[in-house]
């Protein structure tokens, strides 16, 4: 039975999510991960103590828990459970309060209550931007954009722009390269005034295939052979044009994001 993990925090806990699976993505081991979020007053730490206490009875083994709970009282009470509890709090803030000299908040949810900054705004306009502007949806204030990902349908274009707007704020909008683009040997003309906002996605086209197969099995679209036509044909415009890219075969969303990142050289949020 794969070790349960459970992320325990007094707001929606993505952040402590992240953070475990970028810490336990170091061994070779499957986790069943369990969120329980908005755990925000002393009942529900007691509830949560209950459940890890539980887990433990059950699987015959102590479960590993990451906690960002601020409330001390709730914290005492989840660290009482039968688990390696690993309190993210306790490992970074009170150091970092040592080393400013500066006492932190400790307020609840202090991550995610930002709807009235910018930069949340920032990111919801982004948000709506990426939206209205995937897979060549519409041609409007494309100079507006951040960047334009270019690259033959399923490469990855769609899931890395709204990455890309939800995480940073970033707008960018995608256009996918199409054979009349290949038979013209030359860029949708829309697309053509803003040549230095496009940045290319690849992929191989043995992947590409597999991908496709799964959306229309069996036809042209998918076919290998047509798969390995658009790839080339993409990469030999990209190349032509002096267009940044990258393939996206074995590379993460979060990869590929921070990649274009760099290559537009946009600052990221100061928090």
């Amino acid at each position: 039975m794969s070790p349960t993990v459970f992320i325990v925090s007094d707001g929606t806990g993505i952040t402590a999510e992240t953070f475990a699976h970028s810490i336990l993505s170091q061994f070779d081991q499957k986790f069943r991960l369990v969120r329980l979020p908005f755990v925000d007053s002393t009942d529900k730490a007691y509830s949560t103590a209950e459940k890890i206490n539980e887990a433990a009875v059950h699987e015959g083994r102590r479960p590993i828990v990451f906690t960002t709970l601020v409330d001390s009282n709730s914290n005492e009470i989840v660290k009482r459970s039968n688990a390696l509890v690993l309190d993210m709090f306790q490992t970074f803030v009170e150091p970092l309060e040592q080393e400013l000299e500066l006492k932190s908040s400790h307020a609840m949810g202090r991550g995610h209550q930002n709807a009235d900054t910018d930069e949340y705004k920032n990111r919801i306009e982004a948000i709506n931007f990426s939206l209205a502007h995937d897979d060549g949806q519409s041609d409007r204030n494309l100079n507006d954009a951040d960047v334009i990902l270019v690259g033959v349908s399923r490469s990855g274009k769609t899931p890395t722009s709204l990455y890309l707007a939800m995480q940073y704020g970033v707008k960018a909008a995608n256009y996918p390269l199409i054979p009349d683009d290949f038979e013209r040997a030359k860029l949708p003309n829309s697309l053509l005034p803003y040549r230095g906002k496009i940045f290319g996605l690849s992929i191989d086209p043995q992947r590409l295939t597999e991908i496709r197969n799964e959306r229309r099995p069996g036809s042209k679209y998918a076919a290998l052979e047509n798969c390995r036509y658009e790839v080339n044909e993409a990469e030999a415009m990209m190349r032509r044009e002096s267009i940044k890219w990258l393939s996206s075969t074995h590379k993460s969303i979060e990869e590929i994001a921070t990649t274009i990142l760099q290559e537009i050289r946009l600052d990221k949020p100061v928090y």
